[in-house]
């Protein structure tokens, strides 16, 4: 190689490492044999985690993660003992997909759909007191609003309306409950927006089959904007939250993105996505422009839920792809990272 035309290559490297911060993993937790999905952290930095009734048997449903990386069942053991062979209990969890901490209450999706073989009972959204670790209520999808293959996935809260959103990754469609009333209704039920777009996805270890509906969900409560995805597809739908009570999809706005799973919006309206197929978490800048990359490598293996808190976003890896048979000798684990101080941060 010519002197110069080196020198310019190791300056271009040099110049490409200053531009481009690496954001190094840090493992939070790590449960052998046990499939973490969702994650969620209190104002006060409690961590809890929850692992969805995909097998026969499961340790627990949902966990809180201690500083030291154990875990304690949480509020107690009781609420994580039912098996497939019991009756639906009021006060067990059967199959916990996601969670939300919201000021001093935590909120829990009771999917009632353990192994996706339909629902055993109906689905429900269970709420608990983190000053005192007791169970406050029960939200019970009410009729009209879900199926017999609903799957509620993830949820946000809008305090303005009072309303929970809930997305329907097994028919496709978003669901609301009524704070005050409890009152639930499904909207987008017949739009293509809520339904998967492919029946595969593509990763190094061969192609994944499934078709995941409604998905991720995100919500910007200032502008009054929804954002959600279905698994299976490529295309991010962003709509005005009075348009959709109204189902009217005129002004919905869509981009393109990879196929995600986990979707968090953080405090300067930058959007978190996962990038399933290319092991990625990715965020779409303020104004919706740009794609950059927070990470990737074998670190993000099918990165499902996030959080952030204290500056750090945190991640779970559900390693669905590769799930595909015996688990006990898998490892699922949390990772956080150190958010990069942004412009305009």
């Amino acid at each position: 190689m010519h002197l110069n035309t080196f020198k310019i290559s190791l300056l271009l490297s040099l110049l490409f490492l200053v531009c481009s911060p690496v954001f190094s993993q840090k493992k939070v937790a790590s449960f052998k044999g046990a499939q973490v999905t969702g994650i969620t952290i209190s104002e006060t930095g409690r961590l809890f985690a929850n692992f969805p009734r995909w097998r026969k048997d499961i340790p627990y449903s949902v966990v809180e993660v201690m500083k030291d990386g154990s875990v304690k069942p949480y509020p107690n053991s009781a609420w994580n003992t039912w098996s497939l062979d019991q009756k639906p209990q009021d006060d067990q969890f059967i199959s916990v997909q996601a969670m939300w901490a919201d000021a001093d209450k935590l909120y829990v999706i009771e999917t009632a759909n353990p192994q996706f073989k339909g629902i055993i009972a109906t689905p429900k959204v269970q709420v608990f007191d983190l000053k005192t670790n007791t169970h406050l209520k029960t939200y019970t999808l009410t009729e009209g609003s879900f199926t017999n293959n609903t799957y509620i996935n993830d949820m946000r809260i809008d305090h303005k309306r009072d309303l929970i959103f809930l997305t329907d990754s097994g028919a496709g469609g978003i669901i609301t409950i009524d704070l005050k009333t409890g009152i639930s209704k499904g909207y987008l039920t017949d739009s293509k927006t809520t339904k998967a777009e492919v029946e595969t996805l593509t990763f190094d270890n061969g192609i994944w089959k499934g078709t995941v509906n409604s998905d991720g969900i995100a919500l910007n409560e200032k502008q009054d904007i929804l954002y959600f995805h279905a698994l299976s597809g490529y295309t991010l739908y962003e709509i005005n939250i009075d348009d959709l009570l109204n189902n009217d999809t005129s002004n919905i706005k869509s981009y393109t993105t990879g196929a995600p799973d986990g979707m968090l919006l953080d405090a300067h309206n930058r959007l978190f996505l996962a990038n399933l197929e290319e092991n990625k978490i990715e965020y779409l800048s303020p104004d919706r422009n740009e794609t950059k990359t927070l990470a990737q490598g074998k670190k993000v293996n099918w990165a499902d839920t996030f959080s952030i808190y204290d500056g750090y976003f945190y991640y779970t890896n559900s390693r669905i792809n590769e799930a595909t048979g015996d688990i006990s000798d898998m490892e699922f684990e949390i990772y956080k990272i150190k958010l990069p101080k942004f412009k305009n941060d």
